[in-house]
């Protein structure tokens, strides 16, 4: 009888325990939240929104396909935005935009890296023409024209390559690069990818005075951090001297294999060394004045060379998480300002993406590592997006503020064309001008060469 009534009581038990879960998954399901969404682009109900965090959510409802770019939504919902689709829209209503005493709308704020400085940017950007504002989120290979470039693109910035400084004297390096300075209304950024070892822009050229850079692997086991420390400190007296003011380095994947592409160009440490590594640089870039940027997001790994072709990473989540992501969080958590997002695709993250062009692995870099700072493209002229159609469009609606490309003419029509047929808002590019600038004046650029 004894263990008759313990079945009944373990029976009776576990069925009440079965309907107060029951209860609270049916009261969790039925719990409404609120989002406000400015309007990114809408394809026929189809919308891409962007919070004041600039985090992208996709929303589905063809009752939405008369809402234009630009406006700003306060949606109330249940379920799960972006899960499957499952979810369920239960109010909208349209919105004025909602401006703070500077005039700055909110949706712009954030508190981020380059927050101080937003009330600045704003009072620039608001007096800026369309086509200004457009050149600023074009980092472009240095072309013949710099005066067209500069004068009828109002580009962002040059990236310089090799042939940039073939057999250049240091005094006409900086000349040339002070020249661009002068012609331009608002400072340029001048980057090059000075990643030592094989990969020198500017220390090729031994007529500039240095040896040319050794690779981080190099560095490390002659000296250990000290030594990476150093040669950080070393490069940046080097760039700043010569009027380059950002180095997309260092290049911060976890690479397994020796034999993989990005190996070299790694530390070749594993995921604790390789954060470590991440903190050293951004750390001792601080002072400097040149800016150093992540690469390449979320993890290059073991993948093959994107400049040649299309590449995927079949690791989940967890794996790239656990692996990838925690160099990264330490460049973060030490004051990185951009972060380049390579073209790989993430299979279990985004198939249908690459990395560059995913508004999920962007929302992952926000939310989940905390990421204010400027997402840049790798370059989207690169043979692993030559399928891709309107990928200039793709990397602004992704959550990208800045794009590397080789045809800034061809991108800057198209970005000008989508913006007239009402495809994404000029309140967009407006946005993503007034945060590269608000960078400009955190690196200090618009106080030095202020017009």
């Amino acid at each position: 009888m004894r263990k008759k009534h313990i079945f009944m009581i373990v029976g009776f038990g576990g069925i009440f325990a079965f309907l107060v879960c029951l209860i609270i998954l049916l009261s969790h399901s039925q719990e409404i939240y609120s989002l406000e969404l400015v309007v990114l682009s809408n394809d026929n109900g189809v919308i891409i929104g962007q919070d004041k965090e600039n985090m992208l959510y996709t929303i589905d409802e063809k009752k939405l396909k008369d809402v234009s770019v630009g406006e700003v939504l306060m949606i109330e919902y249940a379920g799960l935005i972006d899960i499957d689709n499952d979810y369920k829209i239960k109010k909208l209503t349209k919105k004025e935009v909602t401006r703070n005493e500077d005039g700055i709308p909110l949706h712009w704020l954030d508190d981020g890296i380059f927050k101080q400085f937003y009330k600045l940017a704003f009072d620039e950007v608001k007096n800026m023409t369309l086509e200004e504002k457009i050149g600023q989120i074009l980092l472009v290979g240095y072309p013949d024209d710099f005066e067209k470039a500069i004068n009828d693109y109002h580009i962002g910035g040059f990236l310089l390559f090799s042939n940039d400084f073939k057999d250049k004297e240091k005094e006409e390096v900086k000349k040339m690069i002070s020249t661009w300075q002068d012609e331009t209304k608002i400072p340029l950024l001048i980057a090059v990818d000075e990643e030592g070892g094989s990969v020198i822009r500017v220390s090729s050229n031994p007529k500039l005075g240095h040896q040319p850079f050794l690779a981080p692997q190099d560095l490390y086991n002659n000296g250990g951090f000290n030594k990476i420390r150093s040669d950080v400190i070393d490069k940046s007296s080097f760039l700043k001297e010569l009027g380059i003011n950002v180095n997309l380095a260092p290049v911060v994947d976890v690479a397994t294999n020796k034999n993989s592409y990005i190996y070299n160009r790694t530390i070749g440490l594993n995921t604790k060394g390789t954060s470590e590594y991440a903190k050293v640089v951004i750390n001792a870039s601080k002072n400097g004045n040149v800016s150093y940027v992540l690469k390449h997001f979320p993890g290059y790994g073991n993948a093959k060379d994107t400049h040649l072709g299309q590449a995927t990473i079949n690791e989940n989540l967890s794996s790239i998480r656990n692996n990838y992501f925690p160099p990264f969080q330490e460049g973060i958590n030490e004051g990185a300002e951009a972060i380049l997002i390579n073209h790989n695709y993430y299979s279990k993250i985004d198939k249908y993406n690459p990395a560059s062009l995913s508004p999920t692995i962007h929302n992952i870099l926000r939310d989940d590592l905390k990421f204010s700072g400027i997402c840049i493209t790798d370059n989207i002229d690169m043979k692993a997006l030559d399928t891709i159609d309107n990928k200039v469009i793709k990397a602004i609606l992704s959550g990208n503020d800045l794009i590397i490309t080789n045809d800034y003419e061809r991108d800057f029509k198209i970005i000008k064309e989508s913006i007239k047929n009402g495809e994404i808002s000029e309140d967009l590019i407006t946005k993503l001008a007034f945060r590269i600038i608000a960078w400009k004046y955190y690196k200090g650029l618009m106080f030095i060469n202020e017009k």
